[in-house]
C-alpha cells in the first residue's frame, strides 16, 4: 500500500494487532520516471505490517506471496490470498494489512494511460503471465519498446477474478458495533437475542440493519467475516481443526461446510490451490 496518507481519516481503521508496524506511505515509488504507464515494485516483510488510511494518485494492482492480504476499501473489506491481488482506483481512501514474512508486490498504473476501467475496487486473478509481466516491469534496465510491449499485454490479460472475497460493511449505526465486534473476533459467540439486549434494540430491527445495508441476514454476515479471518489463519499454516475453534465452530465438519458455503472450497483444497499457485511463480 504505497500512497499519500490522509490524517485525521476514520474510514478504513481498525485496531492495531499486538506486534504489527506501520508502513510508511510514498506517493509513488522512488524510481519512478513521469511519464509513465506502469511502475511496479516487490517488497518482502518481515513483521505483519499495517497501512493507515490513505490515497495516492494513481490506480495501484497489489498482490502478495507468502500469506495474505486484507484491505478496507471504502465500505468493503477485502481479504486477498496467494494468486490474487487487488486493485485500487486511483484516489480511492483505503488500508491495509499484511501477515507476517510476507512478499509484497505492487503495480501503479496513471491513469490518463490506462485504456480499461474497473468499476470500482475489485479483485484480480494473478496468472502466472500477469505477475510475470508485471515484475518484469519492475526491471529498471527496460528500453521504450520493450516496457511499451509488456504493457500493452498486461491490459490484454488483468481481468477482474469471479471470487472478489468482500464482506460489506453496513455503515448503519444500529449494527455497526456488531461488524466491529466481529471483525475484531470472528470467534464472538454473542447470538442475535445477545446483541438485541446489549444494544437495547429488538431481534428484528438488526435483522432488518442487516439485510438493507449488506444483503445478508446476521448469520450470513458473521460466517462470511469468520471465513474471511480464516484465510489469513490458513495461510499462516494454523490446522483446520485450530481454526474451526478460534472462529466459533463447535466441530471441523461444521467450519469446513461454512467455508465451502462462501468460498465455493475446502479449507485444504484452498491450502492446496494456495500452495501451488506459490510454486508456480517461485
Amino acid at each position: 500500500m504505497i500512497a499519500g496518507a490522509v490524517p485525521g481519516s476514520v474510514l478504513g481503521a481498525w485496531s492495531r494487532e499486538p506486534g504489527s508496524v506501520t508502513g510508511r506511505t510514498v506517493t509513488l515509488p522512488e524510481d519512478v520516471t513521469l511519464p509513465f504507464v506502469i511502475a511496479a515494485e516487490a517488497h518482502v516483510l518481515v513483521p505483519s505490517t499495517e497501512w493507515d488510511p490513505h490515497v495516492h494518485p494513481a490506480h495501484e494492482l497489489v498482490w502478495v506471496r507468502g500469506g495474505t492480504m486484507t484491505a478496507r476499501v471504502g465500505d468493503r473489506v477485502f481479504t486477498v490470498a496467494e494468486g490474487y491481488g487487488l486493485w485500487v482506483p486511483a484516489g480511492e481512501v483505503h488500508a491495509g494489512r499484511l501477515t507476517a514474512n510476507i512478499r509484497l508486490y505492487d503495480a501503479f498504473f496513471a491513469p490518463e494511460r490506462v485504456p480499461r476501467a474497473f468499476a470500482g475496487p475489485s479483485v484480480v486473478t494473478m496468472t502466472p503471465v500477469l505477475e510475470s509481466l508485471l515484475i518484469h516491469l519492475g526491471r529498471v534496465d527496460l528500453g521504450p519498446d520493450e516496457r511499451a510491449r509488456a504493457e500493452a499485454v498486461v491490459f490484454d490479460v488483468l481481468d477482474p477474478s469471479e471470487h472478489q472475497f468482500a464482506v460489506q460493511l453496513p455503515h448503519d449505526e444500529k449494527i455497526d458495533p456488531i461488524a466491529e465486534a466481529l471483525l475484531g473476533d470472528p470467534g464472538d459467540e454473542r447470538s442475535l437475542d445477545d446483541w438485541a439486549r446489549e444494544l437495547r434494540t429488538s431481534t428484528r430491527t438488526i435483522t432488518r440493519a442487516f439485510r438493507s445495508a449488506t444483503g445478508l441476514s446476521f448469520s450470513q454476515w458473521r460466517r462470511t467475516a469468520r471465513i474471511h479471518r480464516a484465510l489469513t489463519l490458513l495461510a499462516e499454516g494454523h490446522e483446520v481443526r485450530d481454526v474451526a475453534e478460534v472462529l466459533g465452530y463447535a466441530h471441523p465438519s461444521t467450519f469446513i461446510d461454512a467455508f465451502k458455503r462462501v468460498m465455493g472450497t475446502t479449507p485444504g483444497a484452498f491450502v492446496e490451490s494456495s500452495a501451488a499457485s506459490t510454486v508456480r511463480n517461485t
